[in-house]
């Protein structure tokens, strides 16, 4: 007994088998050629489109000015995963399919008909905040908005007890504010023009 030897043959035998036991307990699941689970591999390509299309819908419904075809070539290129592609789209990543990638048509559902619908008479019945809020004449007169900031109650001012003079100061503020902003953009786009 104290002459026993194990052979070098024997020694190999015994370390493949343990490590096939190993891989079949532990890496049974992701065995395959992309990482993709046997479950994933046996599923026909409808149902994986089926997934791929509610992947996106789940997707622009978080980023509404995601392109869908973009949306399609990233979940193709990372398996799927809406993660990785709603990371990707956060950090400014996400790139242009090829010309060559055509994913097929969206499929009609009472959903996706209902929304274009609607959208174009939201934006109809939303004006922009000028007309909204009757700012025509302020905007018209970049003058007397100044003049009216001067009377405008003192910064130091705080609130009134009153409501109504409260609910007046608030719309002179939110007035003021809207129309600060129109000048900016219109400089900043006769910025634009003078750089062209």
């Amino acid at each position: 007994m104290a002459n026993e030897q194990i052979s070098l043959p024997y020694l190999a035998a015994i370390l493949l088998v343990s490590g096939l036991v190993l891989r079949y307990l532990f890496f049974a699941g992701a065995a395959g050629p992309a990482g993709a689970s046997s479950a994933q591999r046996n599923r026909s390509p409808e149902a994986i489109l089926r997934t791929r299309e509610a992947a996106v819908e789940r997707i622009q419904q978080m980023f509404p000015q995601a392109d869908r075809r973009s949306l399609l070539w990233d979940l193709q290129r990372n398996g799927g995963n809406i993660q990785n592609t709603t990371e990707r789209i956060l950090a400014g990543r996400l790139e242009t399919p090829p010309v060559t990638f055509q994913p097929p048509p969206p499929p009609a559902s009472a959903s996706a008909t209902a929304v274009p619908v609607t959208r174009p008479a939201d934006k109809a019945a939303q004006p922009d905040l000028i007309t909204r809020y009757n700012l025509k004449g302020k905007l018209e007169t970049v003058a007397a908005a100044e003049k009216e900031e001067e009377n405008a109650a003192p910064k130091g001012k705080g609130w009134s007890s009153s409501r109504d003079e409260r609910q007046a100061a608030l719309q002179r503020r939110r007035d003021e504010m809207i129309l600060a902003a129109r000048r900016k953009m219109e400089a900043k786009l006769a910025a634009n023009k003078a750089n062209r």
